[in-house]
């Protein structure tokens, strides 16, 4: 029996450890938060329930809509609203695109990798945050030290599933005497991956808003609100009678914005969402929350062919990258099933 670490219990993380389910091995998950999901996260403040990174998973293939239902039907979402669009003027019109069924969980969408966990014997050490890694060339294990200097391993394969730039920094950090190369030629591949910074402002009400859009993206990246959603058009989110809306700004305004206190950013963006939506009671919410995302989504992929055989040359050391940034698609699915691919990957390895 072997022993797999997996740093980040994001969907990534957490899709690999799926993929070991029904193996002998032994898996251990070292995640730096509170929680698992990674973006696919959620908070309950004010008897609300809201998702304030990724907002659901979209169907977008087959596989990915029989999993969710396998796991259960129960709290299943699967009918929020339509999603409508808007341009640099703030018109917000119904979209051209078909829709597509989309899907989250009255307890949110953090349940996807709760559920998923679930099925899993898998070991989550949570508040761990991890800082370097090293393996021993006498028996080629792997150790993974964190933040505290207690160590982790030894572990016969670890996946590495942070965003880019953090999974960068770790291999920079990472004691391999024999690499011969690969490890500074994946890191550097591996840094060039680009990210855009999101923050995401929330905005309670104690009142309806009386809109037909569940959701609403701006489609030519020019108004400084990217996406604007609803969160009364998930069931059990909201209480009657209250608005709860989900503003993520633009990668633009989240970055000359990001170090900015909470009350300095949620009165700019409470004004840019009521101009946007044309009411001048969004200006004023009743509560607000917040949540930086430096490195949210990527703007492409992991370049394979940029590496030099880096990345086969890792795994043949029992080292892995895995996420939505390796598929170049900042999706919740994305970033499953390349964890689930990973997981199957060093399976098939051990």
């Amino acid at each position: 029996m072997a022993h797999i670490g997996i740093v980040g219990a994001g969907l990534a993380g957490v899709g690999a450890a799926y993929a070991l389910r029904e193996s002998d091995h032994e898996v251990t998950l070292l995640e730096k938060s509170r929680g698992v999901g990674g973006r696919a996260a959620t908070r309950r403040r004010n008897d609300c329930v809201y998702d304030h990174g990724a907002n659901y998973v979209k169907e977008r293939d087959d596989r990915t809509t029989d999993l969710i239902r396998e796991l259960g039907e129960e709290g299943l979402v699967d009918e929020i609203g339509p999603v409508w669009t808007f341009e640099r003027d703030g018109e917000i019109d119904p979209s051209d695109r078909e829709e597509e069924r989309k899907y989250t969980w009255e307890a949110g969408i953090t349940q996807f990798a709760k559920r998923l966990l679930a099925r899993t014997d898998a070991d989550v050490h949570k508040t761990t945050r991890v800082e370097s890694l090293a393996r021993d060339p006498e028996d080629d294990a792997w150790t993974a030290t964190d933040a505290d200097g207690d160590d982790h391993g030894p572990f016969d394969a670890i996946v590495l599933t942070p965003p880019a730039p953090q999974t960068a920094d770790l291999l920079r950090a990472t004691d391999w005497p024999d690499d011969d190369g690969a490890l500074e030629a994946l890191a550097t591949a591996v840094e060039d991956v680009p990210f855009r910074t999101i923050r995401t402002l929330v905005f309670g009400y104690d009142f309806s808003l009386d809109v037909p859009w569940y959701a609403a993206v701006n489609t030519d990246t020019e108004h400084e609100v990217g996406w604007l959603a609803r969160e009364e058009c998930k069931p059990g989110h909201v209480p009657d009678g209250e608005t709860l809306l989900i503003a993520q700004m633009s990668p633009e305004w989240s970055s000359d914005h990001y170090d900015d206190s909470l009350e300095d950013a949620a009165e700019a963006g409470a004004s840019l969402v009521a101009g946007l939506v044309d009411d001048g009671r969004l200006e004023d919410p009743e509560w607000v929350d917040d949540q930086g995302w430096r490195y949210a989504l990527p703007n492409a992929g992991l370049d394979l062919d940029a590496d030099d055989g880096a990345r086969s040359r890792a795994r043949d050391a029992g080292l892995y990258v895995a996420g939505d940034w390796v598929a170049g698609a900042g999706r919740v699915h994305e970033a499953l099933w390349n964890g689930v691919d990973t997981g199957e990957a060093v399976a098939d390895r051990l």
